[in-house]
């Protein structure tokens, strides 16, 4: 540009745009822009996913990252080894899983059981691919309450004064009737009838302990909790009592003289911090934020940070919010280790988790075994 206008464009022009090019980073081993090219054969979703996303750019080659980092967690579990001190380690942890080389983290809000997503994280929980669940109130009752009637598709738009007045919830653009409460009610009342009595000779609760009886009682395959209690996974929920579950252990109190089942919370983070400062190495794969995300990069500060980690939400950190803090700011608090390389990806998770398990866990199935499907099942209302 400087040789073909040289002396033909006014002095102040010349000197604010005729400056010489300087390259900065190296061309020769940076990645070029070049998307998924579609041609007149059918499409190859694999090579669009892993490899195309990956030099697309934006939140695109944020997916694209996101699958390495998961896939390097993954192998590091079903490839990895551990000395015998690590596997002494493990077999003194009270969850009593089989060693593993890394273990997976996994944090989801519960909008996202209220979604089909649930169905993506009852394949993991099924083929025992994660290690610790870790969910807010309506992650837990929601899966519960599907297993008893299902959640329908709305829209955003319906107006909130009208779904009131015929007795439906909105979640986003999905609709819960009232009535699916009534079944939860009617399912969880006389169980925690049975668990204040055994409260009452001696058993102590806490919210995982919950949990686990709650995806035993269910019996139901559709379950990612059952599939939970199946497979030994723990699941941990600071804040049960906000939601529905709450609601009923509140009515519960007036059913027996002011009291309900006790949840012991400092027992759960006991437990939950035990399951950082035993693992070999640790990964943390986070859906939304809030209180889930901080609870798992929290026990992960106790290990001196996450080997690897992947968190997907669509929060700005600008408001100084944990849900929206990117990767970098987990690394100042040790809850990433500094060696690592972590994603943060901007998206729903409802449409980019199945698409990253696709690529993911999905690919290394024949390392994880199917567990055998229960007897009996609690059939839908």
């Amino acid at each position: 540009m400087v040789d073909n206008f040289a002396g033909k464009l006014p002095d102040e022009l010349r000197s604010a745009i005729l400056t010489q090019t300087r390259v900065s980073f190296d061309t020769k081993t940076s990645q070029i822009v070049k998307g998924y090219e579609f041609g007149d054969q059918t499409v190859n979703f694999d090579e669009m996913l892993s490899s195309s996303f990956l030099t697309t750019g934006f939140q695109a080659t944020s997916f694209g990252l996101a699958v390495q980092e998961i896939n390097k967690m993954i192998r590091c579990k079903v490839e990895g080894t551990l000395t015998e001190d690590e596997i002494e380690k493990q077999k003194s942890n009270p969850i009593l899983r089989k060693p593993t080389p890394c273990t997976i983290f996994l944090g989801y809000t519960s909008n996202l059981i209220s979604a089909g997503t649930r169905e993506t994280l009852n394949y993991l929980a099924k083929y025992n691919m994660v290690d610790v669940l870790v969910t807010t109130a309506g992650g837990i009752e929601e899966d519960i309450i599907k297993c008893l009637a299902p959640t329908y598709i709305g829209r955003f738009d319906l107006p909130g004064a009208q779904l009131y007045a015929d007795s439906i919830n909105r979640i986003g653009n999905l609709l819960e009737p009232n009535t699916n409460y009534c079944l939860f009610e009617d399912w969880l009342v006389p169980l925690l009838d049975k668990m204040l009595q055994e409260e009452k000779e001696g058993f102590r609760w806490t919210p995982s302990k919950f949990i686990h009886r709650l995806g035993k009682e269910i019996n139901n395959p559709d379950s990612v909790y059952f599939w939970a209690y199946k497979n030994n996974i723990p699941v941990f929920c600071p804040a049960l009592t906000d939601g529905s579950i709450g609601d009923m252990l509140f009515f519960h109190t007036f059913k027996n003289d002011g009291r309900s089942i006790t949840l012991d919370i400092v027992e759960d983070i006991r437990l939950l911090n035990l399951q950082s400062l035993k693992a070999a190495k640790s990964g943390m794969i986070i859906l939304g934020g809030g209180v889930t995300k901080h609870h798992i990069c929290n026990a992960n500060l106790m290990r001196n940070g996450a080997d690897f980690s992947v968190f997907v939400n669509t929060a700005s950190e600008y408001d100084g919010s944990d849900s929206g803090a990117q990767p970098d700011e987990a690394i100042s608090w040790g809850k990433i280790k500094t060696t690592a390389t972590p994603v943060k990806m901007h998206a729903d998770a409802s449409f980019a988790f199945p698409l990253i398990v696709s690529q993911t866990f999905f690919k290394f199935k024949e390392h994880f075994v199917k567990p055998d499907e229960p007897e009996c099942k609690v059939p839908k209302k």
